[in-house]
Formats: structure tokens, sequence, C-alpha cells
């Protein structure tokens, strides 16, 4: 199975812990970590997570979720296809960077798209899943 986590989600280990769901989601999205490194799952990286990831101001979180691209087994790169699928999203009224990461993930066949992005999650796409990292485990509906 082949998943795709967005940059909030790479980001939710780093938000104030204070909110039980921004703890329940980390704590899913740690264990999501945790079948990655198993090989239970496939990660797939993309420029546009390697781009937003090294605008983070804070080095040592963009050191830390930067290693995950080393893990990944797919690394998606722009290409006119993704751009194309990326402006019909957009036209959707999903934001560009976003529009940009569920195009890498549709292009690089990802099972499903990890979000803690409650609007994108309310999005129903037709050719992929996406889902909070709660659903994903199989804790939320």
């Amino acid at each position: 199975m082949k998943i795709y986590l967005d940059n909030c989600c790479f980001n939710r280990p780093f938000d104030d812990q204070k909110q039980l769901k921004i703890r329940l989601e980390t704590e899913a999205k740690l264990h999501i970590q945790r079948q990655i490194m198993l090989g239970e799952v496939e990660l797939i990286w993309s420029y546009i997570l390697e781009l937003e990831n090294n605008h983070n101001p804070d080095i040592e979180i963009r050191y830390s979720i930067h290693g995950w691209k080393k893990l990944a087994s797919y690394f998606c790169v722009e290409n006119e296809e993704i751009i194309a699928y990326a402006e019909g999203l957009q036209r959707l009224g999903i934001k560009p960077h976003d529009a940009l990461h569920v195009s890498c993930a549709r292009y690089a066949k990802a099972d499903y798209f990890i979000t803690t992005d409650n609007k994108l999650i309310n999005k129903k796409m037709d050719d992929i899943p996406i889902v909070n990292p709660l659903f994903f485990i199989g804790l939320e509906d």
C-alpha cells in the first residue's frame, strides 16, 4: 500500500498538543511512521513536500521532516500532468499547494492521501481517498 502524507500531517507532532484532537492525530501519525519504518506501507515523497518543508523557519523541524525523504519508496517530480491536474483542482476551490500535493499523490498512484486539513478532507475525490490519520489507522469513520 502506498501513502502520501501532506506537509500539515508531517508537522502535526510539532503542533501544540494541548488539544485532544491534535494529540490523537499526532499519535496516529506516529503510528503511520512506524508502519513506514517497518515496511508495512510505502511512503511517497514529492517536490512540493520538499519545497514547503524547505520554507519551514524552524531548522530542527525542517531537518526532522526531511529525514523521511530517504524512507520514501517513490519521489514525485514536477511534470505537465501534475500541473494540469492541480490546476483543475484549484478550479474546484483547492488551494494551490494542496492541489499540487493531491496531484502528486494521484500521479504516484497513492492508495491514500493523508492530511489533517479538514477543508481538504471534506473535498471528495473520485480518484484518491483523502483521509485523516485517525481514519487511516481505523480509529475514525
